[in-house]
């Protein structure tokens, strides 16, 4: 993982939760994190990390993720086991 994926990491777990994260540098960092994915009909996505899968809209027309796919990117990090409160 390099400097802007770690730095990617950060700004998912920031508190209050942001709303101007790039689609791009997330799934730069979940590729670096070993992620599987797949294209899914539309702007779906599959994502398959350890074990765990998710599916995630990509924004659009915005280039940035929205508040809410942010919190389900934490919870998917997090049981995929990428995320430790203790590590960061």
């Amino acid at each position: 993982m390099n400097n802007k994926q770690r730095n990617t990491l950060i700004d998912i777990f920031e508190d209050p939760l942001r709303s101007n994260i790039e689609w791009t540098d997330i799934e730069s960092l979940l590729k670096a994190c070993g992620a599987e994915i797949t294209e899914g009909n539309g702007s779906r996505v599959h994502f398959y990390l350890n074990g765990v899968r998710a599916v995630f809209h990509r924004p659009h027309p915005k280039k940035e993720t929205d508040k809410g796919a942010v919190k389900s990117i934490r919870k998917f990090l997090i049981e995929a086991g990428v995320y430790n409160h203790d590590e960061i």
